[in-house]
């Protein structure tokens, strides 16, 4: 069981932290590399085959601009790819998002939200995915969500008591 992760960049770190420590609490490994769609691509290729023989079920791919890059790791592995687009000064992200969505029928992406919250469910997706599989990361999966649940009532009443 294990989770490899591609950024585009070295920029693209913080949009994924959150869901590094995500997959730490549940502890599920990954790997983290740098690897580019288009400045890199035969970096890129290599670490997929490589990943794939490590025992890789999962990708995530986090990329900016043209965010080619989940669409290029879906292209040579059969295996699950989650795309976060990055936010970017020029377009605000839309043409990340669109890049990482808009893929052709038969190679498919999941794609996240943009930026940070994108980098966190990317993780949550993971773990959802290996979950079919492990019964233990059910369990952790279920009792994640119901803490969620009550510290929005605990939330709730903190407001109420403002009131």
């Amino acid at each position: 069981m294990n989770v490899t992760i591609f950024l585009g960049s070295g920029s693209d770190f913080d949009v994924i932290k959150d869901g590094l420590e995500i997959l730490k609490e549940f502890g599920v490994p990954f790997d983290l590399e740098v690897t580019s769609a288009h400045r890199s691509p035969e970096r890129t290729l290599k670490l997929v085959r490589e990943a794939e023989k490590k025992g890789t079920e999962v990708f995530i791919a986090v990329a900016g601009n043209a965010a080619h890059l989940a669409g290029v790791v879906a292209a040579h592995t059969v295996r699950p790819v989650i795309g976060v687009p990055v936010e970017s000064a020029a377009l605000a992200g839309m043409d990340a998002l669109l890049s990482t969505v808009q893929m052709p029928k038969g190679i498919p992406v999941a794609t996240v939200a943009l930026g940070k919250a994108g980098g966190a469910n990317a993780a949550l997706l993971a773990v959802q995915i290996l979950a079919l599989n492990d019964a233990g990361l059910r369990k952790k999966l279920a009792a994640h969500r119901k803490k969620m649940a009550e510290d929005i009532e605990a939330s709730s009443r903190k407001v109420q008591d403002k009131a």
